[in-house]
C-alpha cells in the first residue's frame, strides 16, 4: 500500500537526523544556510519559492520532497488552487511522470491544506 503524504513526512522527519550524524556538516550546510538563504523574501516571495520548489519535486518524482513542499506551500500562505496550478506547470514540463506525481500532490493537499 502506497504511504500517506503525511506518513512519508513522518519518515523523512525521523531519518534525517540520522543522516545528521553520518555527515553532520553537509547536514548543516543544506538544512541551514543553504535552505535559509534560498527561501528567504527576496524578489520572489517565500510562497512564490516554495511553489517553485514544489514543481521542480514533482518533475524530480521525489514523494519526500513533494510532501515537504506542499506542507510549506500552505505554511507560507499558497491556496490549494495555486498548489493544483503549479501541479499543471510541472505537467507541462515533466509530462506523464509529473502526471502521476501531481496525484501524490492531490493527496498532499488533502492531508495538509486547511480542513472544512
Amino acid at each position: 500500500m502506497a504511504k500517506s503524504p503525511k506518513e512519508v513526512l513522518g519518515e523523512f522527519q525521523a531519518n534525517m537526523p540520522k543522516l545528521a550524524k553520518l555527515i553532520p556538516e553537509v547536514a548543516e550546510d543544506f538544512t541551514k544556510r543553504l535552505m535559509s538563504d534560498v527561501l528567504k523574501d527576496g524578489v520572489l516571495s517565500l510562497k512564490q519559492k516554495e511553489l517553485i520548489a514544489l514543481g521542480i519535486a514533482i518533475c524530480a518524482t521525489c514523494d519526500y520532497c513533494i510532501a515537504i513542499h506542499v506542507k510549506k506551500c500552505f505554511e507560507a500562505g499558497a491556496t490549494k488552487e495555486e498548489i493544483a496550478e503549479t501541479c499543471g506547470v510541472a505537467i507541462l514540463m515533466g509530462g506523464g511522470p509529473a502526471l502521476t506525481y501531481s496525484t501524490f500532490v492531490a493527496k498532499a493537499i488533502e492531508e495538509f491544506g486547511p480542513q472544512k
